[in-house]
């Protein structure tokens, strides 16, 4: 199973970014999919998670109304619209994939992720 993410950037403060991380190795459309992140010098944050199905979400509570999670399961994707950045969020965003087929529930716990792709850089500037 591979995790591909991609489209972090630099950008101003107030501007947006749209992360991407297309799933390989497995059937995607049966499995919850998270996003997590990683600043500098601190451990590892959820940041948003969705079900199998897409009908449920999850947010850190600092990224609630600024982020959104979606996935495409005709194109193995899962996204994460970044609207309204602050510099707080820079960070390396992580997507991961869970370990639980068709789990009723969105999951924060990095346990319940089985697979984690390599990482994408988002730099907000001041």
């Amino acid at each position: 199973v591979q995790l591909q993410a991609s489209g972090g950037g630099l950008v101003q403060a107030g501007g947006s970014l749209r992360l991407s991380c297309v799933v390989s190795g497995r059937t995607f459309s049966v499995y919850a999919m998270g996003w997590y992140r990683q600043a500098p010098g601190k451990e590892r944050e959820f940041v948003a998670a969705i079900t199998w199905d897409g009908r449920y979400t999850s947010y850190v509570e600092s990224v609630k109304g600024r982020f959104t999670i979606s996935r495409d399961n005709a194109k193995n994707t899962v996204y994460l619209q970044m609207n309204t950045l602050k510099p707080e969020d820079t960070a390396v965003y992580y997507c991961a994939a869970d370990r639980t087929a068709i789990r009723m529930a969105t999951t924060r716990l990095p346990a319940d992720y089985a697979y984690w792709g390599q990482g994408t850089l988002v730099t907000v500037s001041s």
